[in-house]
């Protein structure tokens, strides 16, 4: 018995152990741009963007303005609405 047990002890050592790996989950994919850390953004005046810099694509969206239906989830979004104050900052 002790033979027995000894032996599937030493057969399990040679089982391959599985770690999953985690996917990028929608939080990663939904901010590939970067909109998460602008939000802050949201309700000043549209005249704060002029003195920043932003990653290439960006897209500043006017009240009207026509845009490309094309989703692009590393372009950052800023949408600006009627009063001039930024409403939304997304990826798309």
């Amino acid at each position: 018995m002790t033979r027995w047990i000894a032996f599937l002890v030493l057969l399990s050592a040679c089982v391959p152990v599985v770690v999953p790996v985690p996917l990028p989950g929608p939080d990663l994919v939904e901010d590939a741009c970067g909109a998460a850390g602008m939000q802050d953004l949201i309700g000043q005046r549209q005249s704060v963007l002029a003195a920043m810099t932003f990653p290439a694509p960006t897209r500043i969206i006017q009240p009207g303005m026509a845009v490309t239906m094309d989703y692009s989830a590393a372009r950052l979004n800023i949408w600006i609405g009627k009063d001039g104050r930024i409403e939304r900052v997304t990826c798309g």
